[in-house]
């Protein structure tokens, strides 16, 4: 049985040659903003977002090259009425929006530090931010651009700077973690990939990353050496791409897959069918104040963030080697926002 996320998808696509008079029906049209649409995320995200029944209005800003996206997507014949917006339109943008998704950003090039990556997009993504806050305060925020571990705190300190902060409306996208790690375990262990599910939990880079193979279903036997492996790509899967490209670019169509999905569940969920994923919030669930796990999305955004779980000793160990490098992003996305 394939997993809610992704039969949506593959509905998105069937509907497309039926002009979505089916799947729209009873979906109230949701306003959905892509900051960043013009960059290598923000274009495939922004014909996945035309295709989605949910969307009525959708807005694709970008400092440049907007207006080019936009008159590409808008020839797409599904409902959502499309518009781009050059730098002088983010209020417009913005204004009346249900659904903000930011890829906005640089992504990681070879011999960039997280540190390079950070002091770039951290004032983009506050800025951005900002703009939501003024705009469309009520709004759910899907964060992509990275370092998503210390951007998401970026955005909830600035929305608490203006006095519109919600923490169920702040999310990190963490579902790329969630989709490496379904297609690594299903090619490993010969699994239909539509049938399975592996909840991935911590952060959104490197260590952080911590998929719950003795959660995944269907249930596989693995050594010690398979896990620690599959483990291991996981949370190297955007070095592969990057690796792979030969540093020309990074992994910007599955992310924009992923990312897609995850929107779909947030809008989903705003319409009233309350949906369970993986993504980066606020949380209590650990001493990290922000951590990903799996939480219950419905008409507020997040309703319920949930436990972990039993975990194995495996990931036991892996959750607290995780600890320092996480509470250490966090602070200083916290830190970037308190200092300015």
């Amino acid at each position: 049985m394939a997993s809610p996320s992704s039969t949506a998808l593959l509905k998105w696509a069937q509907a497309a040659s039926r002009g979505f008079a089916a799947a729209s029906a009873g979906n109230p049209g949701r306003k959905v903003a892509v900051l960043g649409a013009a960059g290598g995320i923000g274009q495939p995200l922004s014909m996945l977002m035309k295709m989605n029944s949910q969307v009525s209005s959708l807005s694709l800003y970008d400092i440049a090259g907007t207006p080019g996206v936009a008159a590409d997507v808008s020839h797409i014949n599904t409902k959502a009425q499309t518009r781009g917006y050059d730098k002088d339109g983010l209020a417009e943008a913005l204004r009346g929006c249900d659904l903000v998704i930011i890829p906005a950003g640089v992504p990681r090039k070879p011999g960039m530090t997280r540190d390079d990556l950070f002091k770039i997009n951290a004032g983009i993504v506050r800025d951005l931010v900002e703009a939501v806050g003024k705009h469309c305060p009520g709004a759910v925020l899907n964060i992509i651009s990275n370092p998503v571990n210390s951007t998401v705190p970026i955005a909830a300190e600035q929305l608490k700077k203006m006095g519109v902060y919600d923490k169920r409306k702040i999310m990190g996208v963490t579902t790329l973690d969630v989709v490496r790690a379904k297609t690594f375990y299903a090619e490993k262990n010969g699994l239909d990939v539509s049938a399975v599910d592996v909840p991935v939990v911590g952060g959104h880079a490197g260590v952080t990353i911590l998929p719950l193979f003795s959660q995944a279903t269907p249930k596989a036997t693995m050594s010690a050496e398979v896990l620690d492996a599959l483990t291991k790509r996981t949370q190297d899967g955007g070095t592969e791409v990057v690796q792979a490209k030969a540093g020309k670019g990074s992994a910007t169509l599955s992310m924009a897959y992923a990312a897609a999905l995850f929107a779909d569940a947030c809008l989903r969920g705003l319409n009233g069918h309350p949906v369970v994923e993986c993504t980066y919030v606020e949380s209590t669930v650990t001493d990290a104040p922000y951590f990903a796990s799996k939480v219950k999305l419905s008409t507020e955004g997040v309703d319920k963030v949930h436990d972990l779980g039993p975990l194995s000793d495996y990931e036991k160990d892996g959750l607290k080697a995780m600890m320092p490098e996480l509470l250490a992003s966090i602070e200083k996305g916290v830190q970037f926002v308190k200092g300015a």
